[in-house]
């Protein structure tokens, strides 16, 4: 039998957090879907409306500097982003996804707490639809629920005792 000790977070989600989502209004058509899914796993994981603080942002860019804010305040449990780059004709799609998402992992990994990329960057409309749809293909959905395990997983990993 093996003495290794495997963490993770097992069945649904237990306990109360709190959970910052922020929110592109930039492509909103896209990222209110993603938007939606996301409260929905929320609320089907027990979070409390209360719980949630939502903070709208111009664009994709701006995200992490609204993400640094919140993280400043030391109240949430974890960050949901959210947004949608579309690729276009010019590679300013490339930048904006690149330090959009830079800017996300520089944030999780220095404040310790989970940032979750829940920005999507696709080529097309289409793509961006099929990723925004029902909860089975809901980004934002995914999102929240990889931000709640994220925090049921970083709970278990700082009681583990030497």
């Amino acid at each position: 039998m093996s003495n290794i000790k495997v963490i993770e977070q097992k069945g649904s989600f237990q306990g109360s957090a709190n959970i910052a989502i922020v929110a592109s209004r930039f492509n909103s058509f896209i990222v209110d879907r993603l938007y939606d899914g996301a409260i929905n796993s929320l609320k089907a994981n027990g979070i409390s409306e209360n719980n949630i603080t939502v903070v709208k942002v111009p664009g994709a860019f701006e995200i992490p500097v609204a993400v640094k804010n919140l993280l400043d305040n030391n109240k949430y449990d974890a960050v949901i982003t959210l947004g949608a780059v579309i690729r276009g004709e010019t590679p300013h799609f490339d930048f904006i996804c690149n330090e959009c998402a830079h800017g996300i992992l520089k944030l999780a990994i220095k404040s310790g707490v989970p940032v979750i990329f829940g920005v999507l960057t696709v080529d097309n409309t289409e793509q961006a639809m099929d990723r925004a749809g029902d909860e089975e293909s809901n980004k934002g959905y995914e999102a929240a629920s990889a931000a709640l395990e994220m925090i049921s997983v970083i709970k278990q990993v700082k009681q583990i005792q030497p």
